[in-house]
């Protein structure tokens, strides 16, 4: 009964979501894509931490 919803609901979410949001939908997409950006810069940030760590531990 409860569930994934089907095709049809999320195309009536989608649209109800385009017009509730349709003015500022770019700007909102450009926030989600710079907040991506930030935390794969992170991401990235932290593996270099523990990739130099790993090569100091190995140097003493």
């Amino acid at each position: 009964m409860f569930g994934m919803p089907g095709h049809l609901e999320l195309l009536i979410i989608a649209g109800l979501a385009l017009l509730l949001f349709g003015h500022r939908l770019p700007s909102l997409m450009r926030s989600a894509g710079r907040s991506v950006v930030e935390f794969k810069k992170g991401v990235q940030g932290i593996e270099d931490d523990i990739e130099s760590a790993g090569k100091d531990k190995s140097d003493e």
